[in-house]
């Protein structure tokens, strides 16, 4: 019966211990919020990765897809929470930039972009998803582009 408590009770904590060092590796580095809608038009807020590169900010999806990045799709337009500030935009797919997403966020969350894609899979494949800021776009003075294909 010891035997059996023991296993228990290292299988618990060997559990917790994956929990909390997925839940460490997923939150200490920049994380923003992104705000969407469901089917139903009920608010989802979810915490996700983000890199800057030539004047656009990107997410990543893995291959399989994921509940936010449904919403994204069946929705023109949703908002993104970044130190502070909110914003309006709209999502472009940017398959050919999987590399060089893949590298900068290998290089800005380090040990934990290793960790969570050895959790969840392999990065290869994943999608980079371009954001184009909306208020920027509505000034055409401050729009990098007008290109707000799917």
């Amino acid at each position: 019966m010891k035997f059996v408590a023991w296993t228990l009770a290292i299988l618990l904590a060997v559990a917790i211990s994956i929990v909390g060092l997925q839940f460490l590796a997923s939150e200490r580095v920049e994380v923003v919020e992104l705000r969407t809608s469901d089917e139903n038009g009920e608010a989802v807020t979810t915490r996700l990765w983000i890199v800057d590169d030539e004047g656009y900010q990107y997410l990543r999806v893995g291959t399989d897809g994921s509940g936010w990045f449904s919403r994204i799709e069946a929705n023109e337009s949703f908002q993104i929470t970044r130190n502070g500030n909110t914003a309006i935009y709209s999502a472009v797919r940017r398959p050919e930039k999987s590399a060089r997403i893949n590298q900068l966020m290998q290089e800005k969350y380090t040990w934990g972009d290793t960790l969570i894609g050895y959790l969840v899979g392999s990065r290869e494949g994943s999608i980079p998803i371009e954001l184009h800021n909306m208020n920027q776009a509505l000034d055409p003075l401050k729009a990098r582009s007008a290109d707000f294909r799917r």
